[in-house]
């Protein structure tokens, strides 16, 4: 219960010590608290918002933050209340060491509108540090005729706390020989001296062991205890002498490691070992041994380390001298440090507004800092300016304290950020100066429109291909950032308002990567465009078009089509050829079509099969067929050809033709009916009658077949139109011809068809054969190696490249056979 009492009593001292607040009458309100060290880390300080005047919620509101000159904030800042805590325990000694007061500065930084407070607060000491000795067990020798009332420096204790928490008195453990006084120097702690009381016999007592106690003044005192040990030396009558007892000196703070600070000089009377002097730095600071050293011979007292004026004006040093005997004697050098100008200006920002909207007004405040110079005396006036032409300008706001703010207008797209270098410079002598880099970024605000990369775009695609197949993208560059630069991709409607290019096209609005939605054909449609809007996605989002041009390849996808002879699945229609023909003898010739374009759609004829290979022969670019030698008595009447007709792409495609080929006396009488020459060896002449009934009989059939074919081209051509509206409203330029074969120089099928007869083998009546001419518009099948047909039509445009190649006029047709 005494414990707790006393705890509480303790928070109670604390907090009657805690706040307090001073505002300063000056160019800017300062705020002083005071807190004891040691406080627990969310300690209450006090209410700024109270403080400052403001209303509770101002403080987040106007985005309240602390901001430390030494970039860590040791406190905590409650923004809706306005409540200051210790943000971690606060230890005085490790904060400002032996500095007293303990000072701590920040700033208060409220950023909408922005304006700063300066804030300062105290921490107390409180005794939490026992004095201590570096040696804890000091050895002295003092020769046995040392005269009483002789002194003998001891070791200062250190005691980190400060004031009355510091080192207050030393005590000596009893004894018959010393008493203890203590003494004070002008910069360090307190010391002590024993002073001999009675004359030491070493033949009595040759050791003396005393125990020094030092003490602070805390409530309650702590202490810490040395060990000293005295050895008595034996005779030596006379003491080493100073020429001074306090030597002074003045050192530039900015002098180096090993100047010359002072020479002490010490003399002895006596003779021999006991008249040699050795010179040392006997029971100082620590610190004084890390800053000084002595020429233990010499007395040359030089630096060993920097010395620093903010921090150390003054050095109380001790020296000692002594001689080879043992005795010794001390002095002391007295150490004043000059100022120089060797610090430049420390430049601390509170407050960097980043990013700022490239539309900001001028004059806006875009950071805020202040500048510190530690060399306060010799330093002169500080100037603060900007290293490079920006457009950005330094104003000062109070005391030591600056804004940076824009003076012209700034563009994102021109520069997106900056690198603005702070210079502050001193007036010396000599002139320092240091340079501080704020870096602004430049927010980005939506005045740019996407551009495309190409005024216009041709893409291709080869026909069949597999749907939702990538086919090209279109890219659009966006100068802005963020959201403002997020382009999307969006196909526009025609304009007449037909909606039916979203059929065949798809694009991913992200990337603008397009997709053909489904199979192409070239056979059907060579090219369409269509337009994209590029728009970013600002809040008045921008946009732009670009026309895109799709051009179909064609692909080697349709077999040659044979135009004669028919192969319709019946007898195949036979040619007659006289017995009497010579070699070179023009048969017949095969007539066949591709419904591709290009090097797809050239033909070449070749022999398959042949009843008599040696008797025929096909002229491999225009398919005419012709005897190779004069008939002979011997050959079959009946020869039976099989024509391959191959297109050359890749892979090529093929289709064949059969027909049969009758060798015949002359064409004077009509051949009504052919037998098999192995089962009729001699030829019949059929009688008029059956050759009438075979006129009657074919022309019956070839007007059943007129109707049949017209009835079936009226429907496809209805279906063809009805499917490929889409690509006639959108080709113009496509112009799909209603002829099988155009009219031209290079030949056509223009010509009237003649008739020629035969008879079928192996039955009893006669037909004949008529060659029509062919038929506009006739709808072929697709995929049964005919041609395919272009909206309609029963051939490509291009007829040249849809008739077989050869090398008389590059494929034309025979007349005969027209």
């Amino acid at each position: 219960m005494a414990v707790a009492h006393r705890k509480l009593m303790q928070n109670r001292q604390v907090g009657s010590l805690l706040f307090f607040v001073c505002i300063s009458m000056g160019s800017a309100a300062t705020i002083r608290y005071s807190v004891a060290e040691e406080m627990e880390s969310g300690s209450f300080v006090a209410n700024v918002a109270k403080d400052l005047g403001l209303e509770v919620g101002k403080l987040a509101a106007r985005g309240a933050r602390l901001v430390s000159e030494g970039n860590k904030v040791h406190f905590r800042l409650h923004r809706k209340t306005g409540d200051l805590f210790v943000k971690e325990k606060l230890d005085r000694e490790s904060l400002c060491g032996k500095a007293d007061p303990c000072v701590l500065h920040f700033e208060i930084v409220l950023v909408e509108p922005l304006q700063s407070f300066r804030v300062e607060v105290r921490v107390f000491d409180i005794n939490d540090n026992a004095p201590i000795f570096l040696n804890k067990e000091p050895l002295l020798k003092i020769p046995e005729s040392t005269p009483l009332g002789s002194r003998f420096p001891l070791q200062s204790a250190q005691d980190l706390d400060v004031g009355l928490n510091g080192l207050q008195n030393y005590t000596l453990s009893p004894n018959t020989y010393f008493h203890l006084h203590t003494r004070f120097r002008s910069h360090g702690p307190k010391y002590a001296e024993l002073v001999l009381d009675k004359p030491l016999d070493r033949e009595e007592q040759p050791e003396v062991n005393l125990t020094i106690t030092a003490v602070d003044g805390g409530s309650p005192p702590k202490s810490g205890i040395a060990h000293i040990r005295v050895v008595v030396l034996d005779v030596n009558d006379h003491v080493p002498q100073f020429s001074r007892l306090v030597y002074r000196a003045q050192v530039l703070e900015n002098s180096a490691n090993g100047s010359l600070v002072v020479t002490v000089s010490a003399t002895d009377l006596d003779e021999g070992s006991n008249k040699d002097i050795t010179y040392s730095l006997a029971q100082n600071p620590e610190a004084i041994l890390q800053t000084f050293q002595i020429d233990s011979q010499t007395g040359d007292v030089r630096l060993r380390g920097p010395l620093d004026f903010e921090a150390i004006e003054t050095y109380d040093i001790d020296i000692q001298a002594t001689d080879g005997g043992g005795l010794s004697a001390h002095s002391k050098v007295l150490v004043e440090v000059v100022d120089v100008n060797d610090n430049p200006p420390e430049v601390t920002i509170s407050s960097v507004s980043s990013p700022l909207p490239e539309d900001s007004p001028l004059e806006t405040v875009v950071a805020l800092f202040s500048i510190r110079d530690r060399d306060i005396r010799v330093g002169g006036k500080i100037i603060c300016f900007l290293r490079e032409d920006l457009p950005f300008a330094v104003k000062p706001t109070f005391r030591n304290s600056y804004s940076l703010v824009t003076d012209r207008v700034l563009d994102r797209e021109e520069v997106s950020g900056y690198n603005i270098t702070v210079v502050a410079m001193d007036t010396g002598p000599p002139s320092l100066f240091t340079e501080t880099v704020i870096e602004v970024l430049i927010s980005d605000i939506n005045d740019n429109p996407p551009i495309f990369q190409e005024d216009s775009y041709i893409l291709t695609v080869r026909e069949n291909n597999s749907p939702a197949i990538f086919i090209g993208k279109v890219h659009a560059e966006d100068l802005d950032l963020g959201e403002n630069a997020q382009v999307t991709y969006t196909l526009l409607p025609p304009e007449s308002g037909d909606l039916s290019v979203f059929a065949y096209i798809s694009i991913n609005s992200d990337n603008g990567k397009l997709y053909a939605l489904r199979t192409m054909d070239y056979e059907a449609i060579q090219k369409f465009q269509f337009v994209v809007k590029a728009t970013d996605g600002g809040f008045l989002s921008l946009s732009s078009q670009v026309t895109v041009r799709v051009v179909v390849l064609d692909d080697n996808d349709n077999r040659p089509m044979i135009l004669y002879p028919l192969q319709n699945g019946t007898l195949p229609c036979n040619d007659l050829v006289p017995r009497s023909a010579e070699a070179g003898y023009l048969v017949t010739k095969v007539v066949a079509v591709d419904g591709d374009s290009g090097q797809n759609s050239w033909l070449s004829y070749h022999l398959l099969k042949a009843t008599d290979t040696g008797l025929f022969s096909v002229q491999q670019q225009n398919g005419e067929i012709r005897t190779l030698r004069q008939i002979a008595e011997r050959d079959p009447v009946v020869q039976k050809l099989t024509i391959l007709v191959q297109d050359h792409g890749q892979p090529a495609l093929s289709t064949t033709a059969s027909l049969n080929i009758l060798l015949v006396d002359g064409f004077s009488e009509p051949y009504l009916q052919f037998r098999d020459p192995s089962k009729h060896p001699t030829r019949v002449n059929p009688s008029t009658k059956y050759l009438v009934i075979s006129l009657a009989v074919l022309s019956f059939l070839f007007l059943l077949s007129v109707t049949v074919i017209f009835v079936i081209h009226i429907y496809q051509k209805v279906k063809y139109r009805e499917k490929f509206t889409v690509q006639e409203h959108f080709y113009d330029d496509c112009n799909f011809p209603n002829n099988l074969v155009q009219e031209g120089a290079n030949g056509s099928l223009s010509q009237p068809c003649p008739y020629e007869m035969c008879s079928a083998t192996g039955t009893g009546n006669s037909d004949f054969r008529f060659l029509k001419r062919f038929m506009p518009n006739f709808p072929f099948p697709h995929g049964t190696g005919e041609a395919k047909t272009e909206a309609g039509s029963s051939l490509p445009p291009d007829s040249g490249r849809n008739r077989s190649r050869g090398s008389e006029g590059h494929g034309q047709v025979p007349d005969n056979y027209m």
